[in-house]
């Protein structure tokens, strides 16, 4: 998942980027809700994690201009207010959940990955946990892969990247598309990250039966709707 933090406390934001980073997740953070905004308006995000209180822009503000001009990506509010008003406030703003600072990190990535898993960023209930492929099966919620009803154990790249694959099955996905959604790289024709790791991903699922990710030559890689 793709993830903005809008954090003016360096520490915090740095501890959650570091904490999502490791879960194998990608985070960009901004310091204020002037600059949140922007980005959330124009970047594709599948959460949002907002403080209420920022500078230039208070995090209730900024949920309402998003909601108000029709994004509906999931928020996760942030705050040391943890009054019920508050909470109320909070959610009826806008935020799909509420988190009192301080928290612990396992709980903000369990709330975070819910409310993703609950709706895409387009705002559309997301009514698919389960992707597939021919025999293959990639869970969102459990976040295991089974081909054949056999289980096969990706680290948490390996997932992340089989599930990209999977959400543009059909389509030719590029190296710099991967880099952006699974690794928040710009693009590096030096780098060889993509090949080692599709590499890896292929020896796992394949064993277990036909080959599931295709290369187009020149272009990058494809899952087609059926192998």
């Amino acid at each position: 998942m793709k993830i903005l933090i809008i954090e003016d406390d360096k520490n915090v934001s740095a501890y959650i980027a570091k904490g999502l980073s490791e879960a194998g997740h990608v985070a960009d953070i901004a310091s204020n809700g002037k600059d949140g905004l922007f980005l959330a308006q124009n970047e594709k995000y599948d959460a949002l994690i907002i403080d209420r209180m920022l500078p230039e822009l208070d995090g209730l503000s900024v949920i309402q201009e998003l909601r108000g001009s029709g994004h509906h990506t999931p928020i996760l509010i942030l705050s040391a207010l943890g009054d019920v008003d508050d909470r109320v406030k909070g959610l009826r703003s806008g935020g799909d959940d509420y988190l009192v600072k301080p928290f612990a990190f396992a709980e903000l990535l369990a709330r975070i990955e819910i409310l993703a898993r609950r709706t895409q960023s387009t705002g559309q209930p997301d009514k698919d946990t389960v992707l597939t492929t021919g025999d293959l099966q990639l869970d969102l919620l459990t976040r295991k892969v089974k081909r054949s009803q056999k289980t096969i154990e990706l680290q948490s790249r390996e997932f992340n990247l089989l599930e990209y694959m999977l959400r543009h099955k059909g389509q030719v996905v590029t190296r710099t598309m991967l880099l952006e959604a699974v690794w928040d790289y710009h693009f590096d024709p030096q780098t060889n990250v993509i090949d080692v790791h599709i590499s890896r991903l292929r020896k796992k699922i394949d064993d277990q039966g036909g080959k599931v990710i295709k290369t187009v030559r020149g272009a990058g890689y494809i899952i087609e709707d059926s192998f």
